[in-house]
């Protein structure tokens, strides 16, 4: 059974949130970062730090997931031509001749 790919509404949800997490705090921290004693520059920079790392490993998930799919999807398409090498032929034309006749048109 596929795993399905997490770019689902949930997971790029989180990724987004977490994007504009990193990008708040950067404000925040900068905004603030003359005003803090250094332990809040601290507690800032490290609360900076944590969401970054979040974000970062959140990419990383997701950029990993797409290539794995990416690969199984080109491997199941690798087959399906050596299997059906005619039909494949037949597909790639047609869908070049509708893409010809879209193109044509503007």
């Amino acid at each position: 059974m596929m795993e399905k790919i997490p770019t689902q509404t949930g997971t790029r949800d989180q990724l987004l949130s977490d994007l504009k997490n990193v990008v708040h705090d950067a404000e925040a921290w900068l905004r603030h970062s003359g005003h803090l004693t250094g332990e809040e520059f601290k507690a800032a920079k490290a609360k900076f730090e944590r969401t970054l790392v979040s974000a970062k490993e959140n990419i990383i998930h997701l950029e990993e997931a797409v290539v794995e799919k990416t690969k199984v999807a080109a491997k199941a398409t690798d087959e399906y031509v050596k299997e059906n090498p005619w039909k494949a032929v037949g597909l790639g034309t047609a869908i070049g001749v509708v893409l010809g006749m879209l193109i044509a048109r503007k």
